[in-house]
């Protein structure tokens, strides 16, 4: 089978203790300690989706992820990534905006460009007729891995989660079982497990 993974927002500043929107989630750890590893061991890419999530944002407060502080940063290696990296600054893919992800520029104001994250799509992860699943993992099951999820569907894409990769904000384990079995998650995307995953490399 043809596969690609994309990670989404698995940044600091959700990631780490000491970020602003730190909780305890299972996935962390598994992504650091069990999926990075294998996908080293394997020569497994992983495209990427991150978030500049600093004001002006409207109908949004939140300030955080900010590009150039340590929140912002990965925690996907960059010996194991696709390039370039999309950057997003709302929860959905789509929205961009002025100087997103540059420190030291003011950042404008969100606005829609569905083209440009479709031509990141095919030069990236590839297009949808060429692939027989992309697959899901980061933060949140309930947010931005959703809404990911919802657009790559849309194209045209076979989407799937991997559980043990994806955490809901709030970190609870059952919430996140809800959400990944049900309505409306499942109009977009179908849950998959490690094993299932490991089964579909070939490894």
């Amino acid at each position: 089978m043809v596969v690609k993974m994309i990670s989404v927002d698995f940044q600091k500043d959700f990631s780490d203790k000491r970020g602003k929107h730190y909780k305890f989630r299972r996935n962390v750890d598994f992504i650091k300690k069990t999926l990075i590893p294998f996908l080293k061991e394997n020569q497994i890419k992983v495209a990427e989706i991150i978030s500049d999530y600093r004001l002006p944002r409207p109908a949004d407060p939140d300030d955080s992820c900010r590009a150039g502080e340590w929140g912002y940063e990965s925690e996907i290696p960059e010996d194991i990534k696709l390039k370039p990296v999309w950057i997003k600054c709302m929860n959905s893919p789509i929205w961009v905006r002025e100087n997103i992800g540059y420190p030291d520029k003011k950042p404008g104001l969100p606005y829609q460009n569905p083209q440009a994250f479709t031509s990141w799509l095919d030069d990236v992860v590839g297009k949808p007729e060429d692939l027989d699943a992309v697959i899901l993992i980061g933060l949140t099951s309930d947010c931005c891995v959703f809404c990911t999820a919802q657009e790559l569907s849309w194209r045209g894409y076979k989407v799937k989660i991997l559980a043990e990769g994806v955490g809901t904000y709030s970190g609870d384990e059952k919430e996140k079982e809800m959400i990944l079995t049900n309505p409306p998650f499942t109009n977009w995307a179908e849950r998959t497990s490690w094993e299932e995953l490991q089964e579909v490399l070939g490894k």
